[in-house]
């Protein structure tokens, strides 16, 4: 996906803005642009590294309603891309990959304004040397956990299940993630009631559920994202 030259090294949101009134990570401030820190290595080897940005600005229609990038290789390249949500004010938010070049790939946007996804990562989830992306749609409504896979440049959707979630309003944080355990690896979330701590596989298309615990507060998710739940 990236240059072979051109590599991802940090990445930031910037330009604040209070233009969509959504608010649910606690506060009205969203973001306007994503900055890319790269390292650019002349082609062939030849010459010096050097380091720059380059910002992407998001038109006014738009917005970055997310905590922070995360750098993640959903190519299977070697080299980072950014998984961020994307949010476009009367089509909700979308799941979008960026590299150096912007925005490469993205989920659809769920389809109404003030309609939100909790993103939970990217990791081969099923074995196969593939890159998949998870996240809960609409964590406060739909409580539904979606998987996309990264093929050929393209996102393609493997498999969704109701019944979890990762987000309470207001929260500045979000409830899940995806661990590397002995059983391999799980995505972890609270159940649709927060009543119980939930850890899902992909098997053969499929997303299968299993009890860990019970959920008593944010710490119980931390003890079975370290592998000891």
């Amino acid at each position: 996906m990236a240059r072979a030259d051109t590599v991802i090294v940090g990445a930031r949101f910037t330009d604040p803005t209070t233009r969509y009134d959504h608010g649910v990570l606690g506060d009205a401030v969203e973001y306007g642009a994503l900055t890319l820190d790269l390292l650019v290595s002349p082609p062939g080897g030849l010459g010096a590294t050097t380091r720059r940005s380059v910002t992407f600005r998001l038109p006014r229609d738009r917005v970055f309603e997310d905590l922070a990038p995360r750098l993640v290789d959903v190519s299977g390249d070697g080299a980072p891309e950014v998984l961020v949500v994307e949010t476009q004010v009367d089509k909700g938010a979308q799941l979008a990959v960026y590299a150096p070049i912007g925005k490469v790939a993205a989920t659809p946007p769920i389809g109404k304004t003030h309609r939100w996804l909790a993103p939970l990562g990217a990791a081969d989830l099923d074995g196969d040397g593939r890159i998949e992306l998870a996240y809960i749609d609409r964590p406060h409504l739909a409580k539904t956990l979606v998987v996309w896979r990264y093929d050929y440049g393209r996102l393609r959707k493997v498999a969704e299940k109701p019944g979890l979630t990762a987000h309470r309003i207001g929260d500045g944080f979000i409830s899940g993630g995806i661990r590397r355990c002995r059983a391999g690896v799980e995505i972890v979330t609270p159940s649709a009631d927060w009543a119980s701590v939930m850890a899902t596989r992909l098997e053969r298309g499929r997303l299968i559920s299993r009890r860990l615990g019970p959920y008593k507060n944010r710490w119980s998710l931390r003890r079975a994202l370290d592998c000891r739940m």
